[in-house]
């Protein structure tokens, strides 16, 4: 909003400081500061002014989310379902909430900002990811509802680690062409 000549200074600061007092009020209330974040941006229909920090933390917890989950589908033994194993969907589908939200603050600093190399590789991740999460998720409610076993989400992630590779790969080796590098 800064950007647009439209929407003066005063009332951007006046728009971020009722937005933190909504934010402190909520953790206030005892909600975490993430869900605080999270409850603020649903309030408000608007995840476009997310700062790149708070992307690249989303990014961050993504990856550690997807890390989680393999080592949980490694560490296993065969049982059934337990409560650890709700606990883990949970997190699968949290995860794919917040990364909805990374994908419409990324969409909309696109559609603002134009393309570079680092909104282009988020975006990429950021899909990669939500296709992971999203099977681990399908995968995961089958399993707790024992339609079907552990062993296909063991091999869901296993078969899209090398989509990972590619990517940064791709990113790598690519975007250096593809975006004109010196």
């Amino acid at each position: 909003m800064r950007h647009r000549q439209a929407v003066r200074r005063l009332d951007v600061e006046e728009l971020e400081g009722h937005l933190r007092d909504q934010l402190g009020a909520l953790i206030e209330a005892g909600l975490g500061a993430d869900e605080a974040f999270l409850a603020t941006m649903v309030w408000t229909g608007n995840p476009i002014n997310v700062k790149r920090e708070v992307l690249i933390g989303f990014d961050l917890m993504l990856a550690v989310v997807v890390g989680l989950v393999l080592y949980a589908a490694s560490a296993r033994d065969p049982p059934p379902p337990d409560f650890f194993d709700g606990l883990q969907l949970l997190l699968v589908v949290s995860a794919l909430v917040v990364d909805g939200v990374a994908l419409a603050a990324i969409a909309a600093r696109i559609s603002e900002f134009g393309f570079t190399p680092n909104r282009v590789a988020a975006l990429g991740e950021n899909l990669i990811l939500l296709g992971n999460l999203a099977g681990t998720a399908l995968l995961y409610a089958r399993f707790l509802r024992q339609r079907g076993s552990f062993a296909p989400l063991e091999r869901w992630q296993i078969a899209y680690l090398p989509e990972y590779v590619v990517w940064a790969g791709l990113v790598v080796v690519a975007f250096p062409v593809a975006f004109a590098y010196r």
